[in-house]
């Protein structure tokens, strides 16, 4: 009868206890494949930009943050700790698809790069979700927002958007399943609206984020770089 009591005691203080969770992968772990992109213009002080890895050497950025003239900007990327030159495997335009591949010399990264995959998301965001801003630096949370939140005749070009500016070059995550959802471009006017006087009027509220979305990443990837 006591030992009966004390395993049912042993029980009661069991759930008592505070449980440990279970270990989760956090947002910083998407850092690993955030770099930046440096750039030195002729007779311009030094820029530096972001990107993310994607995988076998290939870094994909804002095309902007390459600049127009990559040939006499010498691009390098800073990635885990290495400080290294960059050829240019394709490039767009802000004003067409702002996106830019580069490579680096895959034999320089560590084997934990070496080995990765950066998997680009199927399918779209839905306006409302919570997404992962990721930088070198750190990480921030965003959420989507609709393209109504900007002016009309901007909503077909800046179609992928989160409710505030990131930095460009740097990569927007889902924080579920940890893949790429795209790549900042730049920043638009957003407004509210609301109704006055049988009108409705909108207020400016700030700057959306647009993000080149990864079905654009996909299509603009050469397909014999099989990623």
């Amino acid at each position: 009868m006591r030992q009966t009591a004390c395993f049912a005691l042993a029980a009661v203080i069991g759930c008592l206890l505070p449980k440990s969770a279970p270990a989760q992968s956090t947002d910083d772990d998407l850092r690993i494949y955030a770099v930046n992109v440096v750039k030195n213009p002729p007779f311009e002080k030094q820029f530096t930009g972001y990107g993310i890895y994607l995988g076998q050497g290939i870094v994909i950025t804002a095309a902007h943050v390459v600049g127009h003239w990559p040939l006499f900007t010498h691009p390098r990327v800073l990635i885990a700790g290495q400080d290294l030159s960059a050829t240019i495997v394709k490039e767009g335009s802000f004003e067409t698809t702002d996106l830019a591949l580069l490579s680096v010399e895959q034999a320089a990264l560590p084997m934990r790069l070496r080995v990765r995959r950066n998997p680009l998301c199927n399918g779209s965001p839905t306006i409302g979700s919570e997404v992962i801003n990721v930088i070198p630096e750190g990480t921030t949370r965003a959420r989507v927002i609709s393209p109504l939140s900007i002016p009309a005749q901007l909503r077909k070009r800046f179609d992928t958007l989160i409710d505030s500016a990131k930095d460009s070059g740097s990569g927007v995550f889902d924080p579920e399943r940890k893949c790429l959802l795209g790549i900042m471009s730049g920043k638009v006017e957003k407004y509210h609206y609301q109704l006055e006087n049988v009108r409705i009027r909108g207020y400016m509220d700030g700057y959306a984020g647009y993000f080149v979305s990864a079905a654009k990443i996909a299509k603009f990837i050469p397909s014999d770089l099989h990623l």
